[in-house]
């Protein structure tokens, strides 16, 4: 299968736009729930998720990554593939399940808690084993199936999720919103892998490349628990040093973060098995293609780090009432690195396709030990403050240890991207002051788009961008073409 720029462009699509679809309403569902339920109920709610999300890693071991570029590079082999993947899963969530089971009934939580925890448990297995499914169907670069599905699974648990609150303000019933829709996820995505791709979840393992999966997924799977660990350790730390509240007024910044993850993430899905292949058979176009990521992403970021900074106080006084106001600052200090953070995402991915997936793990591993240290440093301190300094300190290190290594996988045209980056710098400068001028005068919802025109009208009068990114915007909304 070739990989080129309109299909890449085009899977990005595809999976973008649903991804959006998927963060909006969970957006809205999340919003909804919290001004309903309250910062405590909802640091409840949010510990749970958290703390099996940090176990999770436990059950894949890094598998989706391996499965993605090694059967991207070998299609012939993927019924051993998944034959061996399984074999390696269902006794790992067999156990990981246990471990949870047992930590959480050590640790001094409420007996609420522990229920939200063992049903949250069970989210995690069907998560973890529909992710081993989607690879399979990433590796071909098709991404218009885990589109839907992941569209559906946020509109199911958003009808369960809201008939719930409505009826009750039980969490364990919020909890079986989602397992409902994990359930769905995991029928579906194991649907598409019998059915399209013709694969049998029941055949007797290859030993020898069961073995070498498990050799290859040493350095992911370190890096994917260094990286759970890392993304959601602050919020188990501010759980059990301070309390459930302060968990609820950081849940809220934390996740309009994470919400905005969707943009690099859907290129890093994309874009993984091109980089393998590129790597192997076409240097010129590895460098350009992640050029070209690294640009797009600093024009999305930079309106959005800018633009939330900026309005971050409307936005949770009128969204989240003045019970959330607490949450203004952190929300704050979170976006300042969100630029760090979206381009955090090609540059681990173009460590691990180029098989530096070793020095990407040692990067992850010693960020989450400083993450760590700084969150027991200043959460007793500074609380959920703290705890949002201690994230974007860390993000920025990631950045600077990957950008290092990246520019000895590829050699960077710093004129190119100095170029195109100060012009965004630029743009969104204008963008941040109009924002803040206007901010007393005008409703803050009226500012946002306002904000984005004149941000990008400024950067296109500054050739930030020019008639080839759009027409390759437009035409990856055409036709598809599976390979």
């Amino acid at each position: 299968m070739a990989y080129n720029e309109e299909k890449i462009a085009q899977n990005t699509s595809y999976f973008t736009l649903a991804l959006v679809i998927q963060k909006v309403i969970s957006f809205v569902y999340f919003s909804y729930i919290a001004v309903q339920i309250g910062a405590a109920a909802l640091g409840n709610y949010t510990f749970a998720l958290f703390f099996t999300t940090i176990f999770s890693v436990m059950v894949d071991i890094g598998l989706a990554n391996v499965l993605v570029r090694e059967v991207s590079k070998f299609k012939e082999k993927s019924q051993h593939y998944l034959t061996a993947a399984l074999a390696i899963k269902v006794p790992l969530a067999l156990l990981t399940y246990a471990a949870v089971f047992l930590l959480i009934n050590i640790l001094d939580n409420p007996a609420l808690v522990r229920q939200l925890v063992y049903l949250a448990g069970v989210i995690m297995v069907f998560d973890s084993f529909t992710l081993t499914f989607y690879a399979f169907l990433r590796a071909r670069q098709n991404l218009k199936f885990e589109s839907f599905g992941t569209i559906i699974f946020q509109i199911v648990v958003f009808v369960f999720g809201v008939i719930a609150v409505n009826l009750t303000h039980d969490l364990r019933i919020l909890m079986l919103a989602i397992l409902s829709a994990s359930l769905f996820n995991f029928v579906y995505s194991g649907w598409l892998v019998k059915s399209k791709l013709k694969l049998r979840f029941f055949a007797s393992p290859d030993k020898l490349l069961l073995k070498s999966l498990l050799v290859f997924t040493v350095p992911f799977a370190l890096a994917a628990i260094f990286t759970r660990v890392y993304g959601y350790i602050d919020t188990v730390l501010l759980n059990q040093m301070i309390d459930e509240t302060a968990v609820g007024f950081y849940s809220i910044p934390y996740k309009i973060t994470f919400a905005l993850q969707f943009i690099p993430m859907a290129f890093v899905a994309s874009l993984y098995p091109a980089f393998s292949s590129y790597f192997l058979t076409a240097p010129e176009l590895l460098k350009k293609t992640f050029e070209k990521a690294l640009v797009y992403l600093g024009i999305i970021s930079v309106p959005l780090c800018l633009g939330v900074i900026a309005l971050a106080r409307p936005l949770m006084l009128k969204v989240y009432t003045s019970e959330y106001e607490p949450s203004i600052l952190p929300l704050q200090i979170l976006v300042v690195s969100l630029v760090f953070l979206f381009l955090n995402f090609p540059l681990g991915s173009l460590l691990n396709a180029c098989n530096r997936q070793t020095r990407n793990t040692v990067h992850i591993g010693l960020v989450m030990s400083i993450n760590i240290i700084l969150n027991l440093l200043l959460i007793p301190r500074f609380s959920y403050i703290g705890a949002a300094v201690a994230s974007s300190v860390s993000t920025v290190l990631m950045f600077l240890l990957q950008l290092y290594i990246a520019g000895k996988i590829v050699p960077l045209s710093g004129g190119f991207l100095m170029g195109k980056l100060w012009r965004v710098a630029l743009a969104g400068a204008a963008m941040f002051f109009l924002i803040k001028f206007l901010i007393d005068f005008i409703n803050f919802i009226y500012l946002i788009p306002l904000g984005g025109l004149v941000y990008f009208g400024v950067l296109y009068l500054m050739r930030g961008f020019d008639r080839e990114d759009l027409r390759l915007i437009v035409r990856s909304f055409g036709r598809h073409r599976s390979g």
